[in-house]
Order: structure tokens, then sequence, then C-alpha cells
């Protein structure tokens, strides 16, 4: 739809966002460091699974602010 490649008009709509595509990505990195070929001797898998425990937790608080701010958006 276009409506969704439009630019969001909300600074805050604009923040979740990023917050979301930035996390998202981090998210991905940080996955493809648990796979055989990326993995290396002195990867910290324990490490990485905070990394990812963290990315996940930043995707969710986005998305909870994005279904925050449209459903009072969609209320006004």
């Amino acid at each position: 739809p276009a409506s969704l490649l439009q630019k969001p008009k909300s600074e805050l709509v604009r923040t979740s966002l990023r917050l979301l595509t930035s996390s998202a990505y981090r998210l991905q990195c940080e996955c493809k460091k648990t796979l055989p070929v990326e993995t290396c001797p002195t990867t910290d898998i324990q490490l990485v699974t905070q990394q990812v425990i963290q990315c996940a937790y930043d995707i969710a608080k986005a998305a909870k602010q994005l279904v925050t701010i449209t459903t009072k958006e969609n209320n006004n």
C-alpha cells in the first residue's frame, strides 16, 4: 500500500521504526554469528546469546510503541 511508503508524520513513529529496523538488522547479524560457517573458535556464544535476547527485546519494545501510538492516533 502507498500509505506504508509515505514518511510518517509523527517523530515518535519515526523513532520507533528506526529502533525496529536497526534492532532487526542487529538480530540478523548476531544470529549469523551462530552459523557453523561464521563461527570461529573465539566466538563467545554466551555473549552472542545475550545480544540476540537484547535485540529481540528491542524489537518487541519498538513494536509495542508502534501499537500504542497507532492505537492512540486511531482513537482521536
